[in-house]
Order: C-alpha cells, then structure tokens, then sequence
C-alpha cells in the first residue's frame, strides 16, 4: 500500500505540475483551454468549469491540456484569435515549454524546502569518526556508536571515511577485524559483511560488502535566501550530471541498461517513502529534473518535437503539414513505446537478479 500511495503521489504531482505550466501559459496568452486532464483517455470523472473541461482519466501515464485549434490544417481549426495556431511562433513556444520549465521549478521549490527545513549536511568523508549506524545491522550488533572512531580494520590503520569504505567495500560477505575507540577506551570486533549488489557505469551489478555505518556530518542551518540559492545549485547540478549521461548514453561510454522505467520508478517510489517523507520529496525532485530534461528533447509528440516543428515552421515561413507532422509523430510514439518495453525489461532483469 505504501508503494502504491508514493506512486501516485509523486506520478500525480509531476503530472498536474507539468500541464499546469502549460495551462497557464495557455491562458495567460488567450488561448481557449479546452480540456485539461490528468491521465489518458478513458476519462474517469470531470466537470467544466468555464470553457474548460478538468478530468481524470483512467491511464496514468501522463497527461494533457486540449487547446482550442491545435492543429493546424484541420477542420474544427477556424483561425480564431483565441486559438491555439493563430498566435504567433514565439508565444506558442512559450506554451509548448511552460510545462518542462515547471517540473525545473518544482524541484528547485522542493529542494528549497527540505534545505530550509532540514539543513544541510557537513559531510566529514576525511574523518575516521562515525557518524551513521544501521540499526540491527552488523556494526550496530558488534556495539560501534555513532561517535565512535574506527582506528583499523584488519591491522590496517584508518584515517579517514574514505579509506573504510574502500577497504570495506571489497570484502562481501567476509569477517572484517576493525577496532574502534570510544572516550579513550579501545574495542575490537570480528564483523561479518552483509552483500549489497550496486550498478557500476556499465550497468552491470556488482556485489559489495558493507557493515552498516555513514561517516559523521555536521549539519547546518540555512536561512530563507541561502537555502534558496543552495536549492537552484543541487538543481543545476543533478540537471548537468543527467545531460552528461545522456550523452553518455548516446556515445556508448555509459550502458543503455542503467536506464530505469515504470517498474522502477515504482519500487524506488515505495522505497524512499519508507524511509521518510524527505526521501520521497528528494525523489520527486529528482524525477522532475529528469521528467523535464526528456520532454524537451526533439521526439515527436513530445514537448520538443513540438518545439521542433515550430523551429521548421519559423523557417519555411509555414507550418508543417497534417501528413508530414503525422508521419513525424507515428515515428517518435513508435520510438517512445520501443523505449518503454526496453526499459521495462530492464527492470524485470533487474527484479529477477
């Protein structure tokens, strides 16, 4: 139950964020909004308000907001000032944009929250003190505390966080000899790792060992303006570090199989809510970014490729015909569905493995 009411939660808001951007564009620029749904055809419940048409519809794979004379060339198209192809290039690119730019400006809003809330944390990785204990994890049942300084680990001597988790790392499932000092009185243990599989830049899963424990963290608080800034930097961030995977992706330096679809989504969605409300907010801040940076791209029925016929538009001096923006979007819906089975069957393997 849990993970179904994340997904919705999040699906839901991502999806009402994103069309509204282009609701109120719409609207602000005259153009009549026929219909704004949340989820695909059947439709599920509605009522109009005004000359708009609000539902819900029973595929909740997306969503959509109906303008008046959308398309150009067809019959119910009567170039009507407050239709949607009578305004000019520029505002209809401003409309086609509003909604990816929203989901950018939801997660700098939702970073922005869980920054000013909760602080940020002082990460001390060159520290060999520690911060973090899984609880019931092997560390925890060997008695280390939070505070405690890890001073070697099979004879080696440690100094830093960073150092631990290297040599930790490399011994899955394996009794481990670390000796740990609290208030000046020395400790040692025999601990066992436990094994977690990670995906390494192939997409390929490799097996880890960990005792349970996070280094220690100082953690700050921020005002109003400050936290606000730190919110639009993680947002930058998370933004370039998704346009260098894509790149990645497209030059094969990184694996296709890293790619995560609906199964995914979901699991990881029930995931982060069980371990606590921010972690689900983070996610959905995340998936915002990444929501935003795929619907900008040049695909045919996406946000892009309708911002793309408007660039072929601006140059010819015309807009695309119904056959050849028909051909061009039978292709990109047929790209989009491969992609959605190909990354499904990522996350079967992945469940599977």
């Amino acid at each position: 139950m849990t993970t179904f009411l994340a997904t919705i939660f999040v699906l839901g808001i991502l999806i009402f964020v994103h069309e509204l951007g282009h609701f109120l564009v719409a609207k602000k620029s005259g153009i009549r909004v026929e219909r704004f749904s949340l989820g695909f055809p059947p439709k599920m419940i509605g009522k109009k308000i005004g000359e708009t048409e609000y539902c819900i519809s029973w595929l909740p794979l997306g969503g959509y907001v109906k303008m008046a004379g959308e398309e150009p060339g067809r019959e119910e198209t009567k170039g009507e000032p407050w239709e949607f192809m009578s305004k000019p290039p520029g505002i209809r690119a401003l409309v086609i944009a509003a909604g990816p730019v929203m989901n950018l400006v939801l997660a700098v809003l939702v970073f922005w929250g869980i920054v000013f809330f909760a602080g940020v944390q002082d990460v001390h990785e060159e520290s060999n003190q520690v911060g973090l204990v899984s609880p019931g994890g092997p560390a925890d049942k060997a008695g280390i505390k939070p505070g405690d300084k890890i001073v070697s680990i099979n004879g080696v001597e440690m100094t830093s966080f960073t150092q631990m988790r290297e040599v930790i790392l490399q011994q899955v499932e394996k009794p481990v000899e670390v000796k740990w000092v609290r208030d000046g009185k020395e400790f040692i243990a025999q601990i066992t790792t436990y094994k977690e599989r990670l995906l390494n830049e192939k997409g390929e899963k490799v097996d880890v060992g960990k005792i349970g424990i996070g280094p220690s963290y100082t953690k700050i608080k921020v005002g109003l303006f400050k936290s606000f800034l730190e919110s639009i930097n993680t947002t930058k961030f998370i933004l370039v570090e998704s346009v260098k995977f894509l790149f990645a992706l497209v030059t094969g330096s990184a694996s296709v199989k890293l790619l995560g679809g609906p199964i995914f989504i979901v699991e990881t969605a029930g995931e982060t809510a069980r371990s606590g409300f921010v972690s689900l907010l983070s996610f959905l801040a995340l998936l915002s970014i990444n929501l935003s940076l795929v619907n900008i791209l040049p695909i045919p029925v996406l946000d892009g490729g309708h911002l793309f016929f408007l660039l072929v538009e601006k140059i010819k001096g015309s807009p695309m015909t119904i056959k050849q923006r028909t051909a061009a979007q039978q292709i990109g819906l047929a790209f989009l569905v491969l992609l959605i089975i190909f990354v499904t069957y990522n996350d079967v393997l992945r469940l599977i493995r």
